[in-house]
């Protein structure tokens, strides 16, 4: 599927600022998933822009803006072409289960990937998430420990049928912990909790994000509401790092586009900077995906 995406992030600010330097993570990957065939970025005021890949494989966009502003515009424009998610067959999930498990629980495993495993502030490994993860698994019929990748898709499950989906229920501060109580939130804080549970468990996990292509499923309407995405990776013995959606009934594939991951939120913040002048400022993100006919 070929996707064509347009953001704009734009910063009113009361009085006029200074000093502006940013970091933009907004650069698709190119992957076995899918290919980024253009991109761009625009900046107003106008600014230089420089790039670097920070330690996790993310492509990173600097700019400063030194002169006085009480406007700042960041536009990305870029077409991407994904590709269909391919599920595994039932019994080829990877390793069998008691070696997979094994696996993970081994130094080796700790040592590969142990950026993936350690708690974070926004994925914190609480009693009540390790009492979450533990609930989500459930033993097969000959009383065998699931699967990675089964006891992965219910935990995603779990996570989707038992809390609502909810933008005025919490913030981009709220942690994995905070979602068990209040029951509601959205995509970020699903993804912490799905990361949390993996942790807990053992399984490396890492935070995406990026974009999920619904636009014609909303009936063609084009005054449906767009919005940057989050999901999980996993990694799972024999398989690699798998995606997973724990807020909606579909497979990463076809219909997403990655831009970047990280250990949690914080790692892969779209924009953020700082600038010298008044903490009052209107915060305004447009996001349009559309497919686009070959």
């Amino acid at each position: 599927m070929k996707l064509h995406i347009s953001h704009t992030t734009q910063y009113a600010y009361k009085d006029a600022v200074t000093d502006s330097v940013n970091e933009l993570r907004l650069t698709p990957f190119t992957n076995e998933q899918q290919s980024c065939y253009t991109h761009s970025i625009s900046v107003e005021p106008n600014a230089s822009l420089f790039s670097y890949d920070d330690y996790f494989g993310n492509r990173v966009h600097v700019f400063s803006v030194n002169g006085q502003h009480r406007k700042l515009t960041i536009r990305t424009q870029m077409t991407v072409v994904t590709r269909e998610a391919i599920k595994p067959p039932l019994g080829k999930e990877g390793m069998p289960p008691k070696e997979a498990w094994e696996w993970l629980a081994s130094d080796k495993s700790a040592n590969r990937f142990a950026e993936y495993l350690l708690p974070t502030d926004y994925t914190g490994i609480t009693p009540e998430v390790a009492a979450f993860a533990n609930a989500a698994i459930q033993s097969s019929p000959g009383g065998e420990r699931p699967g990675v990748y089964g006891w992965l898709l219910a935990l995603s499950n779990k996570i989707r049928s038992e809390f609502i989906y909810d933008t005025g229920a919490t913030n981009v501060h709220t942690i994995a912990g905070d979602l068990l109580r209040k029951r509601r939130g959205v995509c970020q804080d699903f993804a912490h909790l799905m990361i949390a549970s993996c942790r807990s468990k053992g399984v490396p996990a890492r935070y995406v994000s990026g974009y999920h292509f619904v636009g014609d499923l909303q009936g063609g309407s084009a005054d449906f509401e767009q919005a940057s995405h989050a999901w999980i990776e996993a990694y799972v013995p024999g398989l690699g790092w798998c995606g997973f959606d724990p807020t909606n009934d579909a497979l990463v594939g076809e219909r997403y586009v990655k831009l970047g991951h990280g250990r949690d939120y914080k790692d892969i913040v779209p924009v953020k900077g700082v600038y010298m002048g008044t903490s009052e400022a209107d915060l305004e993100v447009t996001v349009d995906v559309k497919r686009v006919d070959d």
